[in-house]
């Protein structure tokens, strides 16, 4: 969960899936058979589509069930904001690398469960954070470093700090592509929520060493005029990547939210506030921006773009998809920008406009008045697609302004979600899934099935057609990380144990089981 206050056509079953299915065999779709064969990126791939290949499917998954668990070394506890773990894992050569919230570094044997090294780091983040593995070596970031381990034995190869100042830090999993890592610092940490003077900038690293190659300020460094008041930008999840190399981010809000009694709706910080709220689309030898769209100029929600943009075709066109906690996606020309739909899911109260009548010095609301969707509300965590369908997971959580300056007032048992089914083509919602408690799981998808996780700890697999729920798991705590799928194993973690009887783990499972 990112609790974190600072994201049609009808489709007829293919013949192949069908005879798949009536035969009891693996169904394995066109989408499927160009899915990862393993998740062996944190968004399953370099496109982010998080759809994996596999023989996981409706006609199988009742045979999933639990094979191992591994103890999450970060300190947990219901009074540990947001929890002790919430990456996605990555699975590389029988490998299941991950890190948990003090910004630990597990290897883990796919078959067997067993521990083959952990990197202690001891340093508290917010996350979502997690690993990237590739050429040989994990990479990662802990609460001020970017870094690199052997993947073989853990043992840290190069460490590079990043940070300006102590209010900034690092949440994110970083990218790999050819050669090289990106990786970006953010406005916060866990000892300073959002703080002024923040800046979040990407920094390309040489995989080899942790030398820059370039960095890219998602803000300005003079942060619109007002250091001593504003921050902003910066990723949470990590960039994606087309054919050609070109990576495409999604960036986060501007600060303060809301404004401050002496600047109120956000006046401290003129303007449009670049690149906050933007899918842009970076060359990646220079990092210059080829395109951005912005998409909430002048934020004053905390409506971040954060969701790593999906690439992939609609009717053969090369598209990209973004999402936040606004709670609308979007598809944008790959080449272009240009928005070519937009979709609005979960509930919205009418407050969409309200940034661009603060931007023009016209928004004069009484206190208090509650929006939705609200600061921790939209889509909080990533969306995937199966190259026909988009599926996001959103959660509905008002938030109520009362004063000028501070934080919103929220209740989280106040919260729900939905998990809903955009055609990839049109935008239009195929089919709505609701929940009683909120999915900030995401969402991940392999054959005809599409996996999100609910906040009180529950799996959820749904029919990618109906939206019917077809198979859940309860996990051992309180959860607010994605799944990763690989081969015949679906990966997960509990890590905010409420009660005594809770626990924090990391759990593996598998088509029949425990062997």
């Amino acid at each position: 969960m990112l609790l974190r206050i600072r994201p049609g056509r009808s489709v007829m079953i293919p013949l192949a899936l069908a005879a798949a299915i009536t035969a009891g065999a693996p169904a394995v779709t066109a989408a499927a058979r160009s899915a990862a064969p393993q998740w062996s990126a944190p968004n399953a791939d370099l496109a982010a589509t998080r759809d994996a290949a596999g023989p996981i499917y409706s006609g199988s998954v009742a045979r999933l069930s639990q094979a191992w668990s591994v103890p999450i070394v970060a300190a947990t506890g219901p009074d540990r904001w947001p929890g002790a773990y919430s990456a996605t894992p990555v699975v590389v050569d029988g490998v299941v690398y991950t890190q948990d919230l003090d910004s630990n570094v597990y290897a883990i044997e796919l078959s067997t469960g067993k521990v083959l090294w952990t990197k202690v780091y001891g340093q508290a983040i917010p996350g979502p954070n997690g690993v990237s593995v590739a050429a040989g070596k994990v990479f990662g970031g802990t609460a001020s470093n970017a870094f690199a381990l052997d993947a073989r034995t853990g043992q840290e190869l190069w460490s590079k700090p990043l940070l300006r100042n102590e209010t900034e830090g690092i949440d994110m999993a970083p990218g790999y592509n050819n050669g090289t890592v990106y990786i970006s610092t953010v406005p916060g940490n866990s000892t300073h929520q959002n703080a002024a003077g923040g800046q979040g900038v990407v920094w390309a690293l040489d995989a080899r060493t942790g030398a820059t190659k370039w960095k890219f300020e998602t803000v300005p460094a003079g942060l619109w005029g007002h250091p001593d008041i504003n921050a902003g930008g910066g990723l949470w999840y990590p960039p994606s990547f087309d054919r050609d190399g070109y990576l495409y981010i999604g960036v986060g809000n501007p600060l303060p939210i809301l404004g401050t009694p002496d600047y109120p709706w956000a006046s401290s910080r003129p303007g449009t506030n670049l690149y906050t709220d933007s899918v842009v689309k970076l060359d990646p030898r220079t990092g210059k921006v080829v395109w951005y769209n912005q998409i909430t100029p002048h934020d004053i929600y905390d409506w971040d773009l954060q969701n790593s943009p999906v690439i992939t075709q609609a009717a053969g066109r090369p598209v990209v998809i973004g999402s936040g906690k606004a709670g609308y996606v979007y598809e944008f020309d790959q080449a272009t920008g240009r928005v070519l739909w937009k979709t609005p899911v979960g509930v919205h109260n009418g407050h969409d406009g309200d940034n661009l009548l603060a931007l023009n010095g016209t928004f004069s609301p009484a206190f208090p008045y509650t929006i939705e969707p609200g600061v921790l509300g939209g889509m909080p965590s990533p969306p995937a697609t199966d190259g026909r369908t988009v599926y996001v997971a959103v959660n509905n959580f008002p938030a109520t302004w009362t004063a000028m300056g501070g934080g919103p007032s929220i209740d989280p048992s106040g919260a729900s979600g939905e998990l809903v089914a955009l055609d990839l083509i049109t935008g239009q919602i195929k089919w709505t899934h609701h929940f009683d408690s909120s999915p900030y799981g995401g969402t991940s998808v392999t054959n005809d099935l599409v996996f999100t996780v609910t906040f009180e700890g529950t799996i959820h697999a749904l029919n990618t057609r109906t939206g019917e729920e077809v198979w859940s798991s309860t996990l051992p705590a309180v959860s607010n990380a994605p799944v990763a799928i690989s081969g015949g194993y679906l990966l997960a973690g509990a890590g905010w144990p409420q009660t005594p009887g809770q626990q924090g783990q990391i759990i593996a499972y598998r088509l029949g089981g425990a062997s």
